[in-house]
């Protein structure tokens, strides 16, 4: 009798976890964990940022501007922040989700990795823990009954705005070329010798790219395609040569 009340409770409890998590749309992230001395330590935050994006939540970093609503929305986003449990060969990480109020919404399984690097470490617990945590894998935020009866404005409003959004965009395509890009696109960089390789968030390598004596050019490789990363108008772009004509393709990365 007693097992089976402790089967009970667990069973509830985790029930009780997921459906907690499909309360809330909105997250956000620190610009630096507690665990860390540094921000965005070894782009962890913005990898964090990125698997909170992937699974349904309207995600942004505290040290980011934020829309009004997100910003005077406190207790209806969760707080994202790591726990660590590292032995002297494993490096251990958990994701913990919180509420406002400070209370554990829902912690992923321990991420590990036994890399002797620690900044590769890091990133590959982290991706393990996120890649095992079943509460946010399954996602799907379920809306309060007043933002149901609201929906139908809130909808027509958001068309309104799509609307307008196009008509922007079709505008600036004409007077600039340079594609839009946004946080879906977004690569990282992980360190390798003498360089870094930009992964997305399978992961899987996009590009390998090798420092120069000019911190703003990178040597560069896109599978069997050879160029350059070169930093210009406020960003990166790899620039090759095909067909004798230069192509150049705007690269959404962090260095």
């Amino acid at each position: 009798m007693k097992k089976l009340v402790f089967l009970l409770t667990i069973t509830f409890s985790t029930f009780g976890f997921s459906q907690s998590l499909d309360d809330y749309k909105l997250a956000l992230v620190p610009s630096r964990f507690s665990i860390f001395k540094n921000d965005d330590f070894n782009r962890l935050n913005i990898l964090t940022k990125m698997y909170m994006q992937k699974y349904g939540f309207d995600t942004y970093m505290d040290s980011e501007t934020q829309p009004l609503d997100f910003a005077n929305s406190n207790c209806n986003k969760v707080y994202v922040d790591l726990i660590e449990n590292n032995t002297l060969f494993v490096t251990k990480v958990k994701v913990v989700i919180k509420d406002c109020n400070g209370k554990v919404i829902a912690t992923s399984e321990e991420g590990k990795s036994r890399e002797k690097d620690f900044l590769v470490a890091y990133n590959e617990a982290l991706r393990s823990a996120f890649n095992s945590f079943s509460a946010l894998i399954n996602h799907k935020y379920t809306p309060k009954s007043s933002e149901i009866v609201q929906s139908k404005p809130v909808i027509e409003e958001e068309k309104k705005e799509e609307k307008e959004q196009e008509i922007i965009q079709e505008l600036s395509i004409t007077a600039n070329p340079v594609r839009e890009l946004n946080s879906a696109t977004l690569l990282f960089a992980q360190p390798i010798s003498n360089g870094y390789q930009l992964i997305d968030t399978e992961p899987k390598v996009i590009y390998k790219i090798y420092k120069t004596s000019d911190k703003n050019v990178y040597t560069a490789v896109k599978g069997v395609i050879q160029g350059v990363l070169i930093a210009k108008n406020g960003g990166w772009f790899f620039e090759y040569y095909q067909n004798d004509k230069l192509v150049s393709e705007e690269v959404n990365v962090k260095l």
